[in-house]
């Protein structure tokens, strides 16, 4: 199976580093000097990491055959996929890979049927469930222990604790410091 680890961002120096969005949890290994990533677009690669490190809190990578910054400017947006076994599981029981999450039913604590997970959205401070509706509309869920608090993956099902509001804006609660006046 195919998982998309990063994205390239932009060129670092002259020396033909990128800048990189990582977008998985275990960056040391799917991200380490020798491995060989798949691309897309395909045209672009394989990529063999050259070398790999971390600079104001970015990752920096180099690639075998990209010399300079004109190289590494051309494969910027390039998304690099590494190879995973379909069994395998992340070291922490607490993550999952987006293939695991994908097709997942989501119910409330109170067994109440939302809708099935159809994507899972990567935001730089946290990651989103954009949960498919049966009346075909969406709804994003934060995916943070305190409204996604059990994942079965045994019985295909997430189940949620929603704030109000969240999945029937009617329902919301409207929280403000001011008073009216």
């Amino acid at each position: 199976m195919q998982l998309v680890v990063a994205r390239i961002g932009r060129a670092h120096g002259i020396k033909g580093e990128v800048t990189v969005e990582v977008r998985t949890d275990e960056p040391e290994l799917r991200l380490a000097p020798g491995a060989v990533l798949a691309t897309a677009p395909s045209t672009v690669g394989p990529l063999t990491i050259a070398t790999g490190r971390v600079h104001s809190g970015r990752l920096l990578l180099r690639f075998e055959g990209v010399a300079d910054r004109t190289a590494a400017e051309a494969l910027r947006n390039t998304l690099l996929i590494a190879e995973v076994d379909p069994e395998e599981l992340p070291e922490d029981p607490e993550e999952f890979y987006d293939h695991q999450l994908i097709d997942l039913d989501v119910v409330t604590r109170d067994g109440t049927a939302v809708g099935r997970i159809s994507e899972v959205s990567h935001l730089p401070y946290q990651d989103l469930l954009i949960v498919a509706r049966p009346d075909g509309s969406e709804v994003m869920i934060p995916f943070v222990s305190e409204i996604v608090p059990e994942i079965d993956l045994a019985e295909q099902r997430a189940v949620i604790d929603p704030p109000p509001g969240l999945l029937d804006e009617a329902q919301a609660e409207i929280a403000s410091a001011r008073e009216d006046s």
